[in-house]
């Protein structure tokens, strides 16, 4: 009979539902590692196929050495390479629609079967018996000058560029040493292909966005707690208790960041040098904070406010409402512009002439987001720079591709004697493959209260 109990109770615990682990709201290291592996090698075999084509790349070359890796690295590796190993050069091939992207890796290893790693034909006896060495030095040009004899590339492209930072991954030393050993019937064949280099780190999958919803969405509940009573007492907490606030609750959950957190505030009747740098937060205040979590090598960019209830309210002023009301406006006029083969600075100039008609005082300074918080790809405006951005705004957008849209809209408050007050927001948004924008997860258009 108490067989048959402990029986039975042992079935019902392994009925009841499994309860996701608040300090690890991705699952473990091991299951965050398996699912990034997915991704890249889906990214790898369908995505970098269409890019080499559209580009008219025959053959990439991306050499990097050790803690000097390429930009376009972290798009091209596991989980669990974190950076080069001695030199590593990856070599992609074109071999025609038939039998795809021949993939090598002269240095390294094959990043769980996505590359065919080569190594040296010496041999190295060991404790535990012989075993080929690594490629090293100068052999290792030698062997990218024999894969290229062999293959004889049309084109041979290379991570150089003056207007993108992803594109130009090639070090001085590493073309110099590339140069030589492949000599000049190999380097006149050399081209830049700037955009195949920014458009594969910008790709993202399908299999990737409901994940990120997920990581915004957490980045939504760090910033709700944040802008609360559990964090906020009024006339005791500073700008920077919440900032750090915000660090701790990242860090305790294995997560990363890829800015220090800012919180700032506006206050009626007080300029910003009155504030101060690190003010205390008052009743009545408005709050501001712009904050981004990083996890599985993804990244957000989110600007949130708050209001501090004043004794006796249940809201914020309206004149304040109407503040965010305006900014809101302009979100939806930014994404509805972004849609793929326009540039960043066509999306600028589109959204700013309906920014106008609208009669919002505003800036737009929207850019790119994944795998880098200020992310490969069309920027569209810089804060300081409204007439557009030539050279990194002039690159188009691509279906399968985020951006945080940031902006703000500035407007006179009525409560506050007339004030000019900054609604500054940011959400990230997907652009699907099909070309058509959403947010990522959804976007405030309610002030967070502290009361």
């Amino acid at each position: 009979m108490k067989k048959t109990i402990l029986v039975l109770l042992l079935l019902l615990v392994a009925a009841l539902p499994v309860r996701a682990n608040p300090l690890q709201p991705f699952g473990t290291q091991r299951e965050q590692a398996e699912r990034q592996q997915q991704w890249l090698s889906r990214r790898i075999e369908t995505v970098l196929p269409q890019l080499m084509r559209r580009y008219g790349v025959d053959m990439w070359v991306i050499p990097m050495r050790e803690y000097n890796e390429d930009p376009v690295f972290s798009a091209l590796v596991s989980p669990t390479t974190f950076s080069a190993r001695r030199r590593t050069i990856y070599v992609f091939f074109d071999r025609g629609p038939r039998l795809g992207i021949e993939r090598l890796a002269l240095g390294g290893g094959s990043q769980g079967g996505v590359y065919t790693a080569m190594r040296s034909e010496k041999q190295v006896e060991g404790a535990t018996g012989t075993r080929s060495a690594e490629l090293w030095g100068d052999e290792q040009w030698l062997a990218l000058k024999d894969v290229i004899e062999h293959r004889q590339p049309r084109t041979i492209a290379i991570d150089i560029s003056r207007t993108f930072a992803f594109a130009d991954g090639l070090s001085a030393g590493e073309y110099e040493g590339m140069s030589e050993a492949l000599g000049p019937k190999w380097t006149s064949r050399f081209r830049r292909a700037e955009g195949l280099a920014v458009d594969l780190i910008a790709s993202r999958l399908p299999e990737e966005e409901p994940f990120y919803r997920q990581l915004n969405e957490l980045t939504w509940q760090m910033i709700q707690t944040a802008f609360s009573s559990k964090v906020i007492v009024p006339g005791l907490t500073r700008t920077s208790d919440v900032v750090w606030w915000m660090r701790q609750f990242i860090a305790e959950r294995g997560l990363g960041v890829w800015f220090q957190p800012t919180v700032d505030l506006q206050r009626q009747g007080a300029t910003e040098e009155q504030l101060g740098e690190d003010p205390v937060i008052q009743k009545g205040d408005l709050l501001h904070c712009d904050t981004g979590i990083v996890a599985l090598r993804l990244q957000t960019d989110t600007q949130h406010l708050a209001y501090v209830l004043k004794d006796g309210e249940s809201d914020a002023p309206a004149g304040l409402k109407a503040a965010l009301a305006h900014s809101n406006r302009l979100q939806d006029i930014v994404l509805a512009e972004i849609r793929p083969g326009r540039t960043g600075n066509e999306v600028l100039r589109a959204a700013q002439s309906k920014m106008r008609e609208a009669g919002i005082d505003g800036t737009i300074y929207s850019h790119p987001i994944g795998l880098n918080g200020h992310g490969a790809g069309p920027l569209i405006g810089l804060w300081d720079h409204q007439e557009g951005v030539s050279g990194r705004g002039d690159h188009a957008v691509i279906g399968g591709e985020w951006f945080a849209v940031e902006l703000q809209a500035t407007t006179p408050v009525s409560e506050w004697g007339g004030q000019r007050v900054r609604s500054a927001q940011e959400e990230d948004i997907i652009v699907d493959a099909a070309g058509k924008p959403r947010w990522a997860y959804q976007r405030q258009d309610r002030f967070w209260l502290v009361r």
